[in-house]
C-alpha cells in the first residue's frame, strides 16, 4: 500500500480472515447498519407521532423497540471496523444504503405505523439472515453469534407487533 507524502497509514486489524472475507461482510454489513438507522428512525417517528386510545402502552412499546434497535448499531459498525472493513459515514450514506422504506406522512393511524413496523421488523430479520449466511459462509463466528441474539430480538419485535395488529 502506497501511501502519499504525510498521510497516515491506516493499522491493519488482527484477523485472520481472508481479503475477500473482509470485503463480503463488511459489504453486508453496511446496508444492513443503514436498515438499522431507518427502523431506529422509523420507530421513534411513530413513537412520537401514535395517538389513540393505546397511546400510552405504544408509546412506551415503541421507545422501548427504538432503543433495542439503535443498541446494535454500534456493534454493527465496530465488526465491520474490527475485521479492518468500512462503515457508514453520514445521513446521505445511510440513505444510499438503506432497504427499508421511511414513512414521512403526516397523517398514520396507530394501526398503519404498528402494521408498517411489523414488516419492517420481519424485513430486518430476513437481512439479519441473509448477513448471518455470509459471515458463516467466512467463519466469522463473533459477527455470526452478534447477530443470532439480533435474529432473536427482531422476531420477538415482529410478535409483538404481529399480536397488536391482529386485534386492530
Amino acid at each position: 500500500m502506497t501511501h502519499s507524502a504525510g498521510a497516515k497509514a491506516l493499522a491493519v486489524p488482527p484477523t485472520d480472515l481472508s481479503d475477500r472475507a473482509v470485503e463480503e461482510v463488511s459489504n453486508a454489513l453496511r446496508p444492513l447498519l443503514a436498515d438499522a438507522f431507518s427502523l431506529y428512525l422509523k420507530t421513534k417517528n411513530f413513537h412520537w407521532h401514535m395517538t389513540g386510545r393505546h397511546f400510552r402502552d405504544y408509546h412506551l412499546l415503541l421507545d422501548e423497540h427504538a432503543d433495542q434497535i439503535f443498541a446494535i448499531t454500534d456493534d454493527i459498525a465496530e465488526r465491520a471496523r474490527k475485521i479492518g472493513g468500512t462503515t457508514l459515514r453520514s445521513i446521505s450514506d445511510i440513505s444510499r444504503h438503506q432497504r427499508l422504506k421511511d414513512n414521512n406522512n403526516e397523517n398514520v393511524s396507530p394501526a398503519e405505523m404498528l402494521t408498517e413496523l411489523k414488516n419492517d421488523n420481519l424485513k430486518f430479520t430476513k437481512f439479519l439472515r441473509e448477513t448471518h449466511e455470509i459471515c458463516a459462509k467466512h467463519n466469522d463466528v463473533s459477527t455470526t453469534s452478534l447477530i443470532e441474539v439480533w435474529i432473536d430480538q427482531s422476531e420477538r419485535r415482529t410478535w409483538f407487533l404481529a399480536e397488536i395488529v391482529s386485534e386492530l
